[in-house]
């Protein structure tokens, strides 16, 4: 079995876990940046086997200079995505702030602890 063999290649910035829907990135982030072992990267994704996540690993290391521009690539989509949600929120998203705050107003009105001066 070759490395490649572990992943879907959908795009050069969609590459895949054979058998999941999980992008490599999902692993890679997990590893990379919150520094978790790779036996604890597959308990949190029940759809991944444990050799899924080292075949992800060694590919990282085999291609540490194409990987690292595909997640500087996923990481700047991903705040670009952050930001215009921000900016543009769904309106499900605006009503559930507004009944938030509407809520917190009616504590604050009904709490005896909050001063009314």
């Amino acid at each position: 079995m070759q490395l490649e063999d572990y992943f879907i290649f959908l795009a050069p910035d969609d590459i895949r876990l054979k058998g999941t829907r999980i992008g490599i990135e999902t692993i890679l982030f997990d590893y990379l940046f919150r520094a978790q072992t790779p036996e604890e990267i597959a308990n949190t994704y029940p759809s991944l086997i444990l050799e899924q996540v080292y075949a992800t690993i060694l590919y990282y290391l085999h291609n540490k200079e194409t990987i690292n521009a595909y997640m500087t690539d996923w990481l700047t989509w991903a705040e670009q995505m952050r930001e215009e949600q921000r900016r543009n929120p769904p309106p499900v998203a605006e009503k559930l702030r507004a009944l938030r705050a509407k809520r917190d107003g009616m504590r604050q009105v009904n709490d005896p602890q909050v001063s009314h001066g």
